[in-house]
This record gives structure tokens, sequence and C-alpha cells, in this order.
């Protein structure tokens, strides 16, 4: 029986094509009511509705076997437990024909209730069962005919029983992973939101600002200004839409080019030093989005006048000649940090020589 979870693919993958040979496979072990049946001196009527039980019995526990795989374990199908209740039927149904021997369906029913229906299931059926046997050899009069199927019933049991907790501690566990995954995921999510929003709206802030003293004085440079405000807010929308497609961020050369224009138009005065392609495209990706958080923490906060950007290979460095960093760090140092990490970088953050703040990241 399959493990996997709700909502997947269940006909894909080779144990869901293939498993039904596993059954199949189990029923080499039905030998033992086939030769008490051939050896029954039960009358002929009885002994046909036990060959028709067998096979009955036989067909509907690979077609149940199946049907269970492609369950989700701890859900199944309701025609699993149908074809259950049908298996006891025909297991009953050859007692007139072989006796006690009938007790050989146990193991099947049990190993069919513990990974088919699981749960309550598997411990009524195999408690039913060891009982059952236990009942028969001890009431039977027939101790050796029968004592070797109560151990295989027993060994069912302990095997099931063990089986099925791994089995579910195991789902369980996946389980747990997937919702870290998802709780990580949407945390990246609303970091790269953040790093991305942020920035823009810093800059269309100084813009719509600009362009509001301007308008009176100086009409074109006002329309130009709104002009780059548009153009701000569609890359905004359109970085939001690549977030959440997961393509995330641009090349380092375009957001250096971006965070060069932000810091200019707010005043500044901007020297990159280095090549871009001196990293890596795996280092150029997260350089990317800590030049834009520190281009954000700059305009916001900083309070500066000169701002250097350098690059090396493995390292980017972002120095401003604010006011240094103050206070308890914030989301966006906490996800620089993380992006840094998670690329296998080291984010240092300390006072740049002349008293503003040095971003260092290196691999």
């Amino acid at each position: 029986m399959t493990t996997e979870q709700p909502g997947a693919d269940a006909h894909t993958g080779p144990w869901e094509r293939w498993g039904w040979l596993m059954a199949v496979v189990w029923m080499v072990f039905l030998v033992y009511p086939v030769l008490s049946l051939r050896g029954s001196d039960a009358e002929l009527g009885w002994v046909v509705l036990g060959w028709t039980a067998l096979i009955t019995f036989a067909v509907v526990y690979v077609i149940g076997f199946v049907v269970g795989m492609r369950s989700a374990w701890g859900t199944p199908r309701p025609l699993v437990r149908t074809l259950f209740w049908v298996q006891i039927v025909c297991a009953i149904a050859t007692i007139p024909a072989i006796e006690t021997q009938a007790l050989s369906f146990l193991p099947y029913l049990m190993s069919y209730a513990s990974y088919g229906l699981r749960g309550m299931w598997h411990w009524v059926t195999t408690i039913s069962g060891i009982t059952l046997a236990a009942g028969v050899v001890l009431f039977s009069g027939q101790l050796e005919g029968h004592l070797q199927l109560l151990v295989v019933v027993v060994l069912i049991a302990v095997v099931n029983t063990v089986n099925t907790w791994l089995i579910s501690r195991s789902v369980d566990a996946d389980k747990v992973r997937m919702e870290l995954a998802t709780s990580d995921e949407r945390a990246s999510i609303a970091r790269d939101v953040h790093d991305l929003l942020g920035h823009t709206l810093t800059a269309v802030k100084l813009k719509a600002e600009l362009a509001e003293r301007l308008v009176d004085v100086d009409p074109e440079r006002a329309k130009a200004e709104l002009a780059q405000i548009v153009h701000l807010t569609g890359e905004a929308i359109a970085g939001v839409r690549s977030t959440v497609t997961g393509i995330r961020g641009a090349a380092l050369s375009d957001q250096l080019q971006a965070s060069t224009t932000a810091l200019e138009s707010a005043g500044l005065q901007v020297r990159i030093e280095g090549d871009p392609t001196a990293l890596s495209p795996a280092q150029s990706l997260p350089a990317g989005w800590i030049v834009r958080e520190s281009t954000t923490n700059i305009l916001r906060h900083a309070r500066a006048q000169h701002v250097r950007i350098t690059m090396a290979p493995g390292e980017v460095t972002i120095e401003d000649d604010g006011r240094g960093a103050r206070g308890p760090a914030g989301s966006g140092l906490r996800g620089m940090s993380e992006r840094a990490a998670a690329a296998g970088g080291v984010l240092v953050v300390e006072e740049a020589s002349h008293g503003g703040t040095r971003v260092r990241v290196t691999w």
C-alpha cells in the first residue's frame, strides 16, 4: 500500500503501476485451502461453493489491494471496505468444505485490514484473528495441525503492527515537512515582496514629492518624474508577478542600474566599482536582492550623501556616509541575512570607516 498524500497522482509511480504483482505473488499461499479443497470429503455442492469462494476471494483481494494502493494513507475508499466484507464472506463460504483450514485466509484478511483499511480496522481484525486462531487450536483438539498456523497469524500481527506504525510515522513526518516547506515558502514570498515593493514604493514616494514641488515651477520636469513613477510601478507589478511564479529577482547588473537611478533621483552621489560578472550566477541573484534592500534602507534611513557599491569575486559591498545603523535589526536586514545564508554566503553589517554603514556579503 502506498503512503502518498491526498491529491497526488496515483497512477504515475512504478509502485502504483506494478504493485499489484505483490498481491498476485501472495496468492501462492492459497495453496493450503486449494489442497484442502482437493482432498475434501464434503458433498459436491459444498466443494463447488468452496472453489467458487476461493477464486472470488483471490480476485477480490487483488482488486482491493490495487484500489487500496491508490488511496491516501488513513483515508481508504469505500470500495476497499466493501471488498473486505466480500473477502470475509468468501472465507466463511469455504468452511463447509475445508472446515478449520479456512483459517488459512486469516493472514490475508489481517494484512488487507492493516494496509488497506488501517487504524481501527487493523486492531479489530488483528485481535479477532489471533483470538479465532487460538480458539480453534485450543478447542478443536488438532493442536499439531493448527499450531503452525497460529504462529503464522501471531507473526503476521506483529509485523503488520510494526509496519503500519512505521508507515504512519513516515506519513506524519511527510506532513510536517510539507507544512514547514509551505511556511518557509510563504516567508520567502513575503520577504521577496517586501524587498521588491519596499524599494519601489520608496522611490515612487520620493519622485511623487519631487513632482509635487515641480508641478508649478517646472511642469516639463514634473511630467518626466510622473513618467518615471509610471515606469517604476509597472516594474513593481512585473516583479510581484515574477516573485509569485518563482522567477525571483533581476540580474545584478540590472539591479545596479535601478539602484543608481533611485539613489541619484534622491540627490545622492553613487559610485560603482568592479564588474558584476565577477560573481557567479548563483551569487548574482541574492547579491541583486541585497543591493536592492540596501538601497531601500539608505533611502529610508541613512540620510547619506554618497554611496559606493563594490563588486569583487565572491563579494559585494554597499557603503554609505549616513548616520549609521541604529536600533534593532528590522525585517529588511533579517531578510538579507537569510537570503545570503540560503545562498551559502555570510552577511556582515558594520560601521563604515567614515561613519556610515557598510553591508558586505561574501561567499
